[in-house]
């Protein structure tokens, strides 16, 4: 089994005792190895920083529901603790079994996240685009009380994900929407469909606007939509309009438009993102925002459980690179909330603000 485990112990986080972490990654998946290394490295990174009492072993999986129950049973009777699996399936297949005795934090959610009820000992610290979604429906009904929404999705299933979450919520936080999906051709909007939508919503206006799309096709968007009355609808969306550091697009196009992301992404100075390294890339390759946020998903993981073993049983609030979590683990079913910090694009770049 592959570990890394400290040169040298300090005071553990229970008097005379090492803590023992199993960080169990899908590092030899095809799909998801990439992610997986991402995770890995925020995590390690965090460990580095905070290491004493607490020794972690790395533990490499593929994808096979098989193997990565074995793997999770032997790890399970070797670690104190384990953080993982990756993988959605993964998560489901773990959740559904009876091996779950140990504290279990997993980095995803189950496939069938309203119909899953994860076992006692386990959480989710996943990332969620849903999540993101509908906390953006309750920022755009306190900014805009009863808004008439339209939902703008691509058709890929991460989009429609989006839009749908956001569609599902709005209601409940006083909101009206209709959603209208764009054909997209190799990532582009299509011109045509640009041309109807600025008829349509001349004829049928709106409060505000919903992109369940990504940075570039927003940008094409707000271009099409660019002369008033039309560029004067507000427009917000989640983190897919951010695009990471390293692909942003020096442009006045996204100026205005409002979204949540991660601190990680956002507030660079933020003293408790500062205190952690940034990712080196590898290969040469330029780093994603999506790998970016796995780093920091890394961290924050190490950090959670760091706190489990502290302070078992305790509620935990973290002032996390993922956003502020709040935690309860140890009372029965897990809670997990994260609330992300908001953004405005100025300048062609994502800058925080106060939301009300």
């Amino acid at each position: 089994m592959p570990g890394t485990t400290p040169e040298s112990q300090g005071a553990a986080a229970v008097p005379g005792q090492t803590v023992r972490i199993g960080l169990v990654l899908p590092l030899r998946s095809e799909a998801l190895g990439r992610a997986a290394d991402a995770v890995r490295a925020g995590f390690m990174a965090a460990w580095e920083r905070d290491r004493a009492g607490f020794e972690v072993t790395v533990v490499e999986t593929g994808d096979a529901a098989e193997e990565i129950l074995s793997t999770y049973q032997s790890t399970v009777a070797q670690q104190d603790i384990i953080v993982g699996p990756l993988a959605r399936s993964a998560v489901t297949t773990i959740a559904a079994s009876p091996l779950v005795t140990k504290p279990t934090i997993a980095l995803n959610h189950p496939e069938d996240r309203e119909g899953t009820t994860l076992p006692p000992q386990m959480l989710s610290i996943g990332l969620s685009i849903e999540e993101e979604a509908r906390q953006v429906a309750e920022w755009a009904a306190r900014e805009h009380p009863a808004a008439s929404v339209m939902i703008l999705s691509g058709s890929a299933a991460w989009q429609r994900r989006i839009a749908n979450a956001f569609a599902t919520h709005a209601p409940q936080v006083g909101m009206t929407t209709k959603t209208l999906e764009l054909t997209a051709l190799n990532g582009y909007l299509s011109d045509g469909e640009m041309v109807a939508l600025r008829a349509r919503l001349a004829e049928q206006p709106v409060d505000l606007l919903f992109a369940a799309l990504d940075a570039d096709q927003t940008r094409q968007l707000r271009t099409a939509l660019a002369a008033p009355p039309l560029g004067d609808i507000p427009l917000y969306g989640t983190s897919s309009l951010n695009p990471g550091r390293v692909s942003l697009y020096q442009g006045p196009e996204l100026d205005g438009v409002k979204l949540l992301d991660l601190p990680w992404q956002i507030q660079r100075d933020n003293p408790t993102v500062a205190s952690y390294p940034q990712p080196a890339p590898r290969d040469e390759e330029r780093l994603t925002a999506d790998m970016e946020r796995l780093y920091a998903l890394g961290i924050d993981a190490f950090r959670v459980a760091r706190e489990i073993a502290v302070r078992p049983g305790q509620p935990i609030t973290l002032d996390g690179v993922t956003g502020q979590l709040s935690i309860d683990f140890g009372n029965g079913p897990a809670r997990v909330k994260r609330v992300e910090p908001a953004a405005i694009y100025r300048n062609g770049v994502p800058v925080p603000i106060t939301t009300p």
